[in-house]
């Protein structure tokens, strides 16, 4: 009987899978034939734009051509001295050809030197310009250039506010020798809105370009006017292969959106005119047409596979459970590819750390070595790196939830007032901000990491100043709450405070708003963004042993809640918090340094010797109790976490602990699930890449950890 209804379910799977595979591989068979006929009539279409705008470029050009040559007929006789003697008639003259032509902004008459005679657009012309280090006047000196067509180039000309191209041709002159030159300015703006006629549906794309990739005008508009290809454009590629037209589809490199372009090249100029569409909405019209058909198959195919469904319904509850059993089985999968996930990204951290750990170092001692302040520069540059490295990584463990934590106790109501002081330093090319800080008056005391918290509000106000570009309100208030289990955020019961952080900007939209809390999601420009600030937000709260929510509303802002539990324990007083004292300790002595890596150990060595210390190192915690058996006359033992062998450094300091209570130990890690437990255990930790200045105050605190140690046991 159960043979014969797992054969029914199958052939009732296989009828439903075939009557959704038939159709669908029909439909896809067509789809495809459907869209090869929708490109064929893209390019069709590419090709009818490329006659209408080579006919209109070729028509301007032939009316500047006659231009010139009128104007070049009228000056031929006359000097330079007579040309200045008539400025004000030739002025009228040239200013009634230009306001006759639409396209073009001026005309002027240069002389040799570069300096202009006359111009359409002022009278007098200041004798004070000078045009000899443009193109379309350079090129004409060096030889004669014909009708040269320059690339845009902004005004310099008072009464002119337009960027423009020139067209220019030498003056006659009976000797053949340079005479100056007669140039006609164009504007883009003329054949962008020409353009843009042509391009009223969705998608279009018109350009006139130079055949060194130079835009002279497009539409969409670019960002600046002195766009260019580059030598790899598939454009500019196909000009040195000598193709006169061509159609490709390529990623812009102006914008990025992806195109089906053609171009043609202008009889007897060095331009090109280009026409295309996006990709995207090529694609768009095919979709459309396709949904003419999916009208009435999508009906026809439903009602077939809901028949086979219910039937298949019938018989489905004999696997609920070996499906409850298959679903988890997935959920462990998850879990152990999760749990591996975070396995390399400790491993990863520690290394990268370890990396940084090198450069640093070697960075601190070629800083104390070199004087020259280029190199000092350079240095400066690969510091900066590293601490956007250092950062990067921390971000990283926060998501994972996998950072080394140091909790402290805090009262929000005294901390966030003054991290107000630190927002306004790192918002501060942003005038226009304003930040309010609403606290309670009670005490609102949180069990976190001051310094992970105090980057979570910093990361929250620096997407809030990205979301504010012309400025706004950025409110952060905290509250006590109490969360009421399934009725509160992720089920979360009991008393917490919520921080709000919120802005008067931009706002998110619905589906970008879901993403925003997951690790490198990021709607920012490349190299603006790593996707981490959001995702170490929620990291860190979730780690803390609460939530982050987040809401929007597009055009009116955002806000990000962060839930922390409340402690009742009594909050560290805010001096110490803020101003961490440093004993001071006599840097002379003996330290065993403990360091599997030889690089690291000698970045290590050279910290140690800066301070003064005397430096013996071995590579694992075997060699270093053998070591202290050997002579145990140590004043510090610093020791990595994680090291080859059966022993990590936690172990190594529980057995000096035992063994050699008065010798104090310093762990560090770039990364190490032991960390917290060393923490927790009363281990002071330092967190790799470290500096000269860490390394002091953690050694002293290492001693001083020891000596308070060593007082309680004697006074039990």
């Amino acid at each position: 009987m159960q043979t014969e209804r797992r054969a029914a379910i199958r052939l009732l799977k296989l009828m439903m899978a075939a009557s959704l595979v038939l159709p669908t591989t029909l439909f896809g068979f067509g789809a495809w034939i459907s869209y090869r006929n929708f490109e064929q009539v893209a390019d069709e279409r590419i090709d009818r734009l490329l006659d209408i705008l080579h006919e209109h470029a070729l028509k301007v050009l032939q009316i500047v051509q006659v231009t010139l040559g009128e104007v070049d007929a009228i000056t031929h006789s006359m000097s330079d001295d007579e040309i200045r003697l008539n400025e004000g008639p030739l002025h009228e003259r040239l200013k009634e050809t230009v306001d006759a032509l639409p396209q073009v902004q001026s005309v002027m008459i240069i002389d040799r030197d570069g300096h202009p005679l006359v111009s359409s657009s002022v009278t007098p012309v200041s004798r004070n310009l000078n045009f000899s280090d443009l193109d379309y006047f350079k090129v004409q000196t060096q030889r004669n250039a014909g009708l040269f067509v320059s690339a845009v180039h902004s005004p310099r000309m008072a009464g002119i506010d337009s960027d423009f191209f020139a067209v220019s041709q030498r003056r006659s002159s009976d000797d053949g020798n340079f005479n100056g030159i007669v140039s006609v300015a164009l504007l883009p703006s003329y054949f962008d809105a020409f353009y843009a006629r042509l391009g009223r549906g969705e998608g279009g794309y018109f350009a006139l370009v130079r055949d060194d990739g130079s835009f002279l005008a497009r539409i969409p508009l670019p960002k600046t006017r002195f766009a260019k290809l580059n030598d790899h454009s598939e454009f500019r590629r196909g000009v040195a292969r000598g193709l006169a037209s061509h159609v490709f589809t390529v990623d812009s490199q102006i914008d990025g959106v992806e195109r089906r372009i053609g171009y043609r090249k202008l009889a007897g100029f060095p331009l090109y005119v280009m026409a295309g569409s996006e990709r995207s909405a090529t694609i768009s019209e095919w979709l459309d047409y396709l949904a003419t058909h999916l009208i009435f198959g999508i009906p026809a195919t439903a009602f077939l596979f809901s028949g086979l469904a219910l039937a298949l319904r019938r018989t489905k509850r004999l696997y609920e459970e070996a499906d409850r059993r298959e679903a988890a089985e997935v959920a462990v999968r998850q879990a152990e590819r999760l749990k591996a996930l975070g396995q390399l990204t400790g491993g990863v951290a520690h290394d990268f750390n370890n990396l940084l750990m090198i450069i640093s170092g070697n960075v601190e001692r070629l800083r104390n070595e070199l004087s020259d302040l280029k190199y000092l520069r350079l240095l400066d540059m690969i510091a900066t790196a590293t601490r956007r490295g250092e950062t990067l990584t921390r971000q990283l463990l926060t998501y994972s939830r996998q950072q080394t934590l140091t909790p402290q106790v805090i009262d929000l109501s005294q901390r966030l007032p003054l991290i107000r002081d630190l927002l306004l330093r790192s918002l501060q090319s942003n005038a226009n901000i304003e930040i309010k800080v609403e606290v309670p008056d009670a005490v609102c005391a949180v069990r976190v990491d001051p310094g992970e918290f105090e980057l979570a509000i910093l990361n929250l106000a620096v997407n809030a100043k990205d979301a504010m570009p012309r400025g706004g309100t950025l409110s952060i208030r905290a509250r006590p709450v109490t969360l009421k289990g399934e009725a509160s955020e992720e089920g979360l019961a009991g008393e917490f405070v919520a921080v709000r952080v919120s802005d008067t900007g931009e706002g998110i939209s619905p589906e970008v708003l879901q993403r925003v809390f997951e690790p490198f999601f990021t709607t920012k420009e490349v190299g603006k963004g790593t996707g981490l600030g959001l995702s170490q937000v929620y990291g860190f709260a979730q780690q803390s042993g609460g939530t982050a929510t987040i809401t929007s509303t597009v055009g009116r802002g955002t806000a990000v809640t962060i839930y922390l539990p409340r402690s009742n324990e009594v909050p560290e007083a805010l001096s110490q918090s803020q101003q961490i004292t440093v004993p001071a300790v006599k840097a002379a002595g003996t330290v065993l340094l403990v360091e599997d890596n030889a690089d690291v150990a000698e970045v290590g060595t050279g910290y140690l010797r800066q301070l003064g210390y005397r430096v013996r190192s071995v590579a694992d915690a075997q060699a270093a109790m053998a070591a202290l058996q050997l002579d145990p006359r140590v004043d510090l033992v610093f020791s990595d976490i994680l090291m080859p062998g059966n022993r990590n450094g936690l172990d190594l300091a529980r057995q000096i602990r035992e063994r050699f209570p008065h010798i104090p130990v310093l762990l560090t890690t770039g990364y190490s699930a032991s960390a917290q437990e060393a923490v927790r255990h009363g281990v002071v930790v330092l967190q790799k890449p470290y500096d000269l200045e860490g390394l002091r105050q953690h050694i002293a605190e290492a001693v001083k950890t020891a000596s308070l140690r060593r007082s309680a046991a004697a006074a039990e």
